[in-house]
C-alpha cells in the first residue's frame, strides 16, 4: 500500500521561492550571480558578472607637524610639501579621522597659474638689485600652488546699550587789552566754549561679510593681506570645484573662529556707536553689547602659494585666486643693502662738503 504526499504548492514559504536573476541560455536553469558554470548542464557563463569593485576615496589628508595645516590631495600622490611652510614633514590622516564639516560655499579660480607665476616674476623684479645672488629661482618657482583655503564667514546681530559724556560748542565774544607800537589797544575775539550733559541710549546693527581663516598654516593677519575676495560671486560647494587643485582643511574651530569675529564685530560696533552719538565731541564713552542671530558658513577661497626658505628663514608670495591681488615677503641681500646704505652715505656727505666748499 503507498500513500501519496500531497502538497498544496499556495502555502510553500515566500522565502524558499528562488528569486528572479540570471538564466541559462542554454538550458534555462536559473544562475547565481557569481556562477561561471550552469549547475544544470555545465556550460560556460562568460557572462558572469564580477565583484563589485572597491571604491577609492576621491582623496588622501595630509597634516603638516611644522604648522598644523592639514591638506586634502589626490589619492596617488605619495609624497608631500606642505604649501604654506615648505616643511616636508607630514603624516597621512586616515580618511576615518579626517571627518570635518563640508563646506558649504565656494568661489572658484579665475586667475591661472601662468598668470600667478608672471605677478611672481613682477613682483620679485621690484628692486631685483637687493635680491641674493644665490637665490635659486627655478626650484622656487616650481612651488607655486593653488590651493582652496577655508575661511569661516559669519553673520550676527549686535545690539548694544552706551552711555557717553557728550559736549556741545557755544561761542562768545570776549574783550581784552592789548599793547601795539607802545600803544594800549582793545580789541574783541570769538572764545570756543563747550557745554557737557550725560547721555545713554540704545545701538543695533546686523554685521556680516568678515571672513576668519580657518587655516592654521595662513593665520588671520596673512590672510588679510590678500583681501578682499568678491563675496558676490559665491558659488553653492560641489566637488567639481576641487579638480585638479589642493584644498585644505579646516584645522581652526568654528567655536575659535567665531571669538576672533565677535572681537572684530565688537570693534565695528563701537566704532558705529561713536559716529552715532550727537554733540561735537564725546568722552567716556561706554558701550555694552550682545549678539544673537548668530549664523556661519564655512567657505572655501582660491589662492596660490608660493612657500620656499632661504637660509633657514621662511618666505611667502600670495595671489588672491579670484581678483589676483598680490602680497609676500622676499629675502634681501645684507651685503647689498650694506653696500646701498654706505654709497648713500658718500654721497650725501660728498654733497655736503660741495656745498661748505662753495660757502667758502
Amino acid at each position: 500500500m503507498s500513500t501519496e504526499l500531497e502538497i498544496d504548492s499556495t502555502k510553500l514559504d515566500e522565502t524558499a521561492v528562488a528569486p528572479p536573476g540570471r538564466t541559462c541560455p542554454a538550458c534555462g536553469a536559473p544562475l547565481d550571480e557569481l556562477d561561471q558554470f550552469c549547475n544544470a548542464c555545465g556550460t560556460p557563463q562568460t557572462a558572469a558578472v564580477a565583484a563589485p569593485a572597491v571604491e577609492k576615496p576621491d582623496k588622501k589628508s595630509f597634516r603638516c607637524e611644522n604648522c598644523g595645516a592639514q591638506v586634502a590631495t589626490v589619492p596617488d600622490q605619495r609624497s608631500y610639501v606642505c604649501p604654506f611652510c615648505d616643511s616636508t614633514y607630514v603624516v597621512e590622516i586616515p580618511p576615518e579621522e579626517t571627518g570635518r564639516q563640508p563646506p558649504e560655499f565656494v568661489i572658484g579660480f579665475a586667475v591661472t597659474r601662468d598668470v600667478a607665476l608672471e605677478k611672481f616674476h613682477a613682483w620679485l623684479a621690484d628692486n631685483a638689485w637687493f635680491r641674493p645672488g644665490d637665490l635659486r629661482m627655478a626650484k622656487i618657482e616650481e612651488k607655486l600652488k593653488g590651493v582652496y583655503l577655508p575661511f569661516w564667514s559669519f553673520s550676527m546681530l549686535a545690539q548694544s546699550g552706551w552711555s557717553a559724556r557728550i559736549g556741545e560748542y557755544w561761542y562768545r565774544t570776549e574783550t581784552y587789552t592789548t599793547t601795539e607800537n607802545g600803544k594800549s589797544v582793545t580789541k574783541t575775539r570769538t572764545v570756543r566754549e563747550t557745554e557737557w550733559w550725560s547721555l545713554a541710549g540704545n545701538h543695533h546693527q546686523y554685521y556680516s561679510g568678515y571672513l576668519v581663516s580657518g587655516s592654521r598654516g595662513l593665520p588671520q593677519s596673512e590672510a588679510q593681506r590678500i583681501k578682499p575676495f568678491r563675496m558676490a560671486g559665491l558659488k553653492r560647494y560641489a566637488p567639481r570645484f576641487l579638480a585638479g587643485w589642493l584644498a585644505e582643511e579646516y584645522s581652526v574651530e568654528r567655536e575659535a573662529a567665531l571669538a576672533h569675529c565677535r572681537q572684530e564685530f565688537f570693534r565695528r560696533e563701537q566704532q558705529n556707536v561713536a559716529h552715532f552719538l550727537p554733540g561735537d565731541e564725546h568722552r567716556e564713552l561706554r558701550v555694552d553689547t550682545e549678539f544673537s542671530h548668530v549664523n556661519s558658513d564655512l567657505v572655501l577661497l582660491p589662492v596660490y602659494l608660493l612657500s620656499y626658505r632661504y637660509r633657514e628663514r621662511l618666505f611667502r608670495f600670495m595671489v588672491n585666486g579670484q581678483t589676483g591681488k598680490i602680497a609676500g615677503d622676499k629675502p634681501l641681500s645684507r651685503m647689498r643693502v650694506a653696500a646701498a646704505v654706505a654709497v648713500g652715505i658718500l654721497i650725501a656727505a660728498a654733497f655736503g662738503l660741495t656745498v661748505f666748499l662753495l660757502s667758502q
